[in-house]
């Protein structure tokens, strides 16, 4: 988690990118390492779950991530939490969760990442939430903060930063 939080901080100070940082890694070896992409690449879809999924089935060839741990700073939003489902990601750990910052983060109807994990086809995906979860909140305003504008959706972002 301490790799995904130096991510989160270098997607912070990189002009396009943003502050959630996200890591994949097999056996206790780190395979992949990326940040939010979304604003630098023009692609809403770029989160940073999905940078790091992206890259490292493109490095081998695969569609394939069964064995790998992701650990994100940020709970996964429901697009990325399917992407692992489908990639075949054995286990999700993250940082900050939904009760942890502001609700601009996430969809209005989002659903729990761990309502996916239990309605989806696997069992055999983990889920652990909370981990460093005071660090990792940092890079996000507060449920009783006001919203930076950078990430208030009346000024433009349609996205979720995650």
């Amino acid at each position: 988690m301490q790799l995904a939080i130096e991510e989160a901080r270098l997607g912070q100070q990189t002009p396009g990118g943003a502050e959630v940082g996200a890591v994949l890694v097999k056996d206790g070896a780190v395979r992949c390492a990326g940040f939010n992409e979304s604003e630098m690449r023009h692609d809403p879809t770029a989160h940073a779950e999905m940078v790091v999924i992206r890259r490292l089935c493109a490095e081998e060839q695969t569609s394939s991530l069964e064995g790998l741990t992701l650990y994100c700073t940020l709970q996964p939003c429901g697009m990325c939490t399917m992407a692992c489902l489908w990639a075949g990601i054995s286990r999700i750990v993250y940082g900050a969760g939904r009760e942890d910052v502001h609700s601009v983060y996430f969809e209005s109807r989002h659903n729990n990442t761990f309502d996916f994990i239990r309605d989806a086809f696997r069992s055999d995906l983990e889920i652990e939430g909370e981990v460093l979860a005071e660090r990792c909140a940092t890079f996000y305003a507060r449920p009783e903060e006001p919203v930076p504008e950078k990430d208030d959706p009346a000024h433009g972002r349609t996205q979720p930063p995650g």
